[in-house]
């Protein structure tokens, strides 16, 4: 088994960690391995774009059309003084 150090934690975050870790009867050692263990055990999220999941999530209500405003010309720029 290989062994790792971590450095520089947060110290509310090892408070964090001492009390889950006492909560649940065991070391903070065991505490964080498990942590480890159980978010390095879950699929890896898809590589779905925000907008095909946002896509996929709405396509069953259907289309809709939206007016877009009409364009304006640019604006000289307002130089100070002037």
């Amino acid at each position: 088994m290989a062994s790792m150090t971590i450095r520089n934690i947060d110290d509310a975050l090892k408070k964090r960690l001492r009390v889950l870790a006492a909560q649940n009867g065991r070391s903070m050692e065991d505490e964080a391995r498990d942590i480890l263990r159980a978010a390095l055990s879950a699929e890896p999220s898809s590589s779905v774009s925000i907008v095909e999941a946002i896509r996929a999530r709405v396509q069953s209500f259907g289309g809709i059309e939206l007016e877009l405003a009409p364009r304006e010309p640019i604006r000289e720029p307002n130089i100070l003084g002037q």
